[in-house]
């Protein structure tokens, strides 16, 4: 069940908005815990089990960590859960690539091949593992205590808003929340708000571009030519970044609605003046786990060559975590060679130039790197980058950008740029205080303008959106598949 869904807009929220604001508070955490489990076994069936396998894991060895007195036993506890978290995850996600790649140097040394197994991935698996992970690790650490109230933890884990696709919640972050919280109109309404704003990101913005990016990515790299290719690079750019950040918004507003206050996961991105500096403010709260739970860790204590060395680690396990296949580990270590060079004397050197050369070098990384993201292997990544740097030699048979342009996503690209940048935010803050501070009539006008603006704007992208969500075809979010 996707949060763009006509099901959901129109039947599963509604309905759960109704029954928890009807209901005594004293049941509303367990109607959220069912409502959350009905969210996820609706399109995972029987693999709910595995969700419920996870959340019993984590609630029992965070039992065993937090209640041990012995160094070592709390030290073994942990082991063992962050075993536990990694094995449901290497079966369900990494089993079939580990194999493959098995069978790949057993055909070369004409050995048996093993066989490889169908295996389901779970939807969410990857968040929700590493959040478990965060909870033991944070028990561990004395920075949280564990909560011996099962329904609790399983409803840290399991609540929908950030289950499918983050973002990754700590618990410290929402542990006064679960047990009591406080809803009122104001915080209700900027939850709706949010999650408008979320669904036009997608259905309005990322669902447009897509149509052009699997055009383009459709057609054999070497029938394009380097201005198409440009274009299908540029495009899924922005589609990634407004399909995620629009799943966030939907996340953050929903958990608003029902009186949570979830982390931010981007912060314009795409403004970033370093990688270093687009890192973070992309996907901040993965980012920020692998710095706190991996890269501090490794790190203490070390000298710079062996932080450089734990920089590259950690980025390669970073491309591993968004997808078992040699397309994410290049696509980590891409990342992570720019991200050491920048802490060398190329940093130093990119820090001196004009804003305009250091934002250029990033949208270059940026675009580049989308292309490992996007082709289904490692060898039609470089055929594509071959394209997009003028090599594949389509001459004058080969696709243009002319070819896939079009008013409705010359529109939606529109968007997409006024959208990644911060300008929005701005003038309704400037036209807000400027109201604020204004007396008389017309202050008062100025006030009523502004609140009319805002509710017409929502309202035309919430009409707009569920028009096209109830005509459209399915289309799941990209970070689903991580």
């Amino acid at each position: 069940m996707l949060f763009t869904d006509p099901l959901f807009l129109f039947l599963f929220l509604p309905v759960l908005l109704a029954l928890y604001f009807g209901s005594p508070k004293v049941v509303r955490n367990p109607l959220l815990l069912c409502a959350s489990l009905l969210f996820y076994a609706w399109g995972e069936r029987l693999f709910v089990l595995v969700l419920v396998l996870s959340v019993l894991l984590n609630y029992f060895f965070g039992l065993a960590v937090g209640r041990s007195e012995s160094a070592a036993r709390r030290s073994l506890y942990l082991r063992l859960g962050v075993a536990g978290n990694l094995l449901l995850l290497a079966v369900f996600k990494y089993a079939v690539f580990f194999i493959t790649n098995c069978d790949f140097v057993l055909a070369h040394l004409h050995a048996p091949l093993l066989p490889v197994p169908q295996i389901h991935l779970p939807v969410g698996i990857s968040f929700f593992t590493f959040m478990g992970i965060s909870y033991l690790a944070d028990i561990y650490w004395r920075q949280i205590e564990a909560d011996g109230r099962f329904g609790i933890v399983a409803l840290y884990l399991t609540l929908f808003p950030h289950l499918l696709a983050g973002p990754i919640v700590r618990y410290s972050e929402i542990a006064t929340e679960l047990v009591g919280r406080r809803t009122d109109w104001a915080g209700f309404a900027e939850g709706v708000r949010r999650f408008v704003v979320g669904l036009g990101k997608k259905v309005l913005v990322a669902n447009t571009i897509a149509l052009t990016v699997d055009q383009i990515y459709a057609t054999p790299a070497a029938q394009l030519t380097a201005g198409a290719a440009w274009l299908g690079a540029a495009c899924y750019t922005l589609q990634i970044y407004f399909d995620f950040s629009g799943y966030t918004d939907m996340a953050v507003g929903l958990a608003r609605m029902f009186g949570f206050h979830f982390p931010e996961n981007f912060n314009y991105p795409y403004t970033a003046q370093s990688v270093s500096d687009f890192w973070r403010r992309w996907h901040i709260t993965l980012v920020n786990w692998f710095r706190d739970y991996l890269f501090f860790p490794l790190s203490f204590r070390r000298s710079r060559r062996r932080m450089l060395l734990n920089l590259m680690l950690v980025f390669l396990l970073c491309g591993l975590w968004h997808g078992a296949s040699w397309n994410f580990v290049v696509w980590g270590a891409f990342y992570g060679a720019f991200l050491v060079l920048e802490r060398l004397e190329f940093g130093a050197w990119m820090a001196r130039r004009a804003r305009v050369v250091r934002h250029a070098y990033v949208l270059l990384v940026v675009v580049t790197a989308s292309v490992f993201v996007r082709s289904p292997s490692v060898f039609q990544s470089f055929s594509f980058l071959k394209a997009m740097w003028g090599f594949a030699r389509a001459g004058a048979s080969g696709y243009g950008a002319a070819t896939y342009l079009n008013g409705e996503l010359a529109l939606a690209l529109a968007a997409a740029l006024l959208g990644s940048m911060p300008l929005l935010p701005l003038l309704r803050r400037r036209l807000e205080s400027l109201a604020a501070d204004s007396g008389g009539a017309s202050g008062v006008a100025l006030r009523g303008f502004v609140a009319l603006a805002n509710v017409a704007a929502i309202s035309f992208v919430l009409v707009a959106s569920a028009a096209m969500s109830a005509t459209g075809t399915y289309t799941p979010f990209i970070y689903f598949r991580f």
